[in-house]
């Protein structure tokens, strides 16, 4: 987000966070103004004052029941309370927050309109948008709540779209394809892994191609093929012949979701007990030995490409870019290198990362697209400044 909004022609004068790794590449790569600490021990006056943004993200788990919930005990919302704090204490003419998709939904679209009302309490006008990145020139399908809140009487510039899906509907005439991954870093496909920078013939220095090569892997699993709904129906079956109800089996395995799995069908839900689970059931419920074998026969397994192993989007925009273990390169030799994920969050390609190989995937999957930020960023610069 912050180099977005650089390259807007925006001055970042400070930066907060708590994942040192990602402190480490920003100074590496930004500035030394980022300061590694929690947020919730920063008292606003060590923040700088006259500021036009402030730009940050929040987790949205904590905001799990209705509106009235607003409790700063969850730890998982203290996020948003400090964006808000900072906001009111700084009074900056614009305010922009990231969020998943996943936020309009929570409690019924209560939690949203609980966060624009706090802001919109301290004087701001906010709008909240689901922005696509794949459609702003960024090569990844991403959805995203954009929420962008102003105090100084404007509408909230959003940013017009400049790409389209070819699977979407609507006049495109207007509009580029969307960059494929292909078009993105096809040409890295066959450019071997290495720790160290490799110089490609055209003289481009290509850093952090380096990835995960574990794409192939084996598995315990059942031998035979076992229909879900005949074992729920048979356990069910001798679970009531036996007496047994389901709120004794769950207080007998200490587990919390029996009721939900083992004895019910509903829409082919349900699932098969372990192999411990199911000789223990045995003893509670003195069952036949009809689907022993084929419950308890487990071997080891290769687990299938097709079937257990997503491979990424080649003719269309990149699926979303995790921040865990990213999806396997069409050669199915390997996952995305490290590059090849920036390169679809659109980071530049003298963008260095640092920390393990796992830390590197963390900091580019939690990030925001360079490029949509900046189309974010170049719209709220014209509107202050006109």
């Amino acid at each position: 987000m912050d180099l977005g909004f650089i390259r807007s022609g925006f001055n970042i004068i400070w930066a907060n966070d708590f994942f040192k790794e990602a402190v480490d590449t920003y100074q590496k790569n930004i500035g030394n103004h980022i300061v590694w600490e929690d947020i919730t021990k920063i008292p606003s006056s060590n923040i700088p004052d006259d500021i036009d943004v402030v730009i940050g993200g929040f987790p949205c788990q904590g905001f799990s029941v209705a509106n009235n919930n607003r409790s700063t005990e969850d730890k998982r919302n203290f996020l948003y309370k400090e964006m808000l704090r900072i906001v009111k204490d700084k009074n900056p003419k614009f305010f922009v927050a990231e969020n998943v998709k996943g936020l309009l939904s929570l409690a019924d679209g209560k939690v949203l309109e609980m966060i624009k009302s706090d802001f919109e309490d301290l004087g701001y006008d906010v709008d909240a948008k689901v922005l696509n990145a794949a459609e702003y020139g960024v090569p990844q399908t991403r959805e995203r709540v954009i929420i962008i809140g102003n105090r100084i009487g404007r509408n909230n510039p959003f940013p017009r779209k400049t790409h389209f899906i070819p699977s979407t509907n609507g006049n495109t005439s207007a509009l580029k394809p969307a960059i494929t991954a292909e078009e993105a870093i096809g040409y890295l496909s066959n450019v071997k892994l290495s720790k160290d920078p490799i110089i490609m013939p055209n003289g481009e220095i290509i850093y952090n191609h380096i990835a995960n090569t574990n794409v192939e892997d084996k598995f315990w699993g059942r031998k035979y093929d076992v229909c879900q709904e005949d074992i729920c129906d048979y356990l069910r079956y001798w679970r009531d012949l036996s007496g047994w109800t389901t709120a004794k089996v769950d207080k007998h395995f200490g587990y919390g979701y029996t009721a939900g799995h083992w004895f019910r069908k509903d829409n082919n839900s349900g699932s098969i007990p372990k192999p411990d689970d199911w000789w223990e059931l045995k003893k509670m419920f003195s069952f036949d030995s009809t689907y022993d074998e084929v419950v308890t026969t487990f071997i080891e397994k290769e687990i299938i490409f097709e079937q257990s192993l997503r491979i990424t989007n080649w003719d269309r925009p990149s699926d979303t870019i995790t921040a865990t273990s990213p999806e396997i390169h069409v050669n199915k030799k390997r996952r995305l290198s490290v590059r090849e994920c920036a390169i679809l969050q659109t980071f530049p390609m003298d963008y260095i990362f640092t920390g393990n190989l796992g830390k590197m995937y963390t900091q580019i999957g939690n990030a925001v697209p360079v490029v949509l930020a900046q189309r974010i960023a170049e719209e709220i610069r014209e509107t202050i400044i006109t």
